[in-house]
């Protein structure tokens, strides 16, 4: 068992060794992509562990978990609407991290925001995305008046499998942002089929050859 994890492990590694990742908008998510829109929540509701509809959401500043620092919002001028965000929504400190860790793998992964300027920003927010603790790649976007307050979406799309995403905010340029309308695409059920067959193949290749494998060893 310990070889056959780690040799999906191993095959795991070089496929995200040759993953990239791509800026995409709204329109490349399929029909049906699960929509977190925080309806319901009640103004003040703690984002820092919270869950919904399976995602789980985490906060960090520095690098260590914080609370009170991003809230469900429902009324302060970063609320909108906007062109992408529509109160209740995810608001807090541009300093902070903001965890979404999904309840399956996905391909696809993005969201509205907001952030407290309302000028054009090179490098409003950023996505990194992992799989596990391993990353597997991160961009940057621009916001731009949306109309008024500075926003947009912010859509990645990666070649190769996630179940977490790391969003940041212009702090510099920004003291707060608001986040909504989260969406993601998990992988499609075939995908995953070439993978483990691969593995399987590879598996079986080696056992057969591992007999002259020890045979070779043992005459070292």
């Amino acid at each position: 068992m310990r070889f056959i994890t780690g040799l999906l492990g191993t095959l795991l590694f070089l496929a995200a060794a040759q993953g990239s990742v791509l800026a995409v908008g709204p329109g490349a998510f399929p029909a049906g992509s699960p929509l977190l829109t925080f309806d319901g929540l009640a103004g003040g509701t703690e984002v820092n562990g919270l869950v919904v509809s399976g995602v789980t959401f985490t906060v960090t500043v520095g690098g260590i978990p914080a609370n009170h620092v991003v809230l469900i919002e429902t009324a302060n001028i970063l609320l909108g609407p906007t062109n992408n965000i529509t109160p209740p929504v995810i608001g807090g400190d541009s300093g902070s991290t903001l965890g979404v860790t999904l309840p399956i793998p996905a391909t696809l992964f993005g969201y509205g925001f907001t952030i407290l300027s309302t000028a054009s920003v090179a490098n409003a927010t950023s996505i990194s995305l992992f799989m596990d603790s391993t990353s597997v790649g991160s961009l940057s976007y621009s916001g731009v008046p949306d109309p008024v307050l500075t926003g947009g979406f912010a859509g990645i799309e990666s070649t190769i499998p996630f179940d977490r995403a790391e969003l940041t905010f212009n702090s510099v340029v920004a003291s707060a942002f608001a986040a909504d309308n989260i969406t993601y695409s998990p992988v499609p059920e075939p995908a995953t089929a070439p993978m483990v067959l691969a593995a399987l193949a590879l598996l079986c290749t080696v056992w057969r050859h591992r007999p002259q494998m020890l045979g070779h060893r043992s005459r070292r």
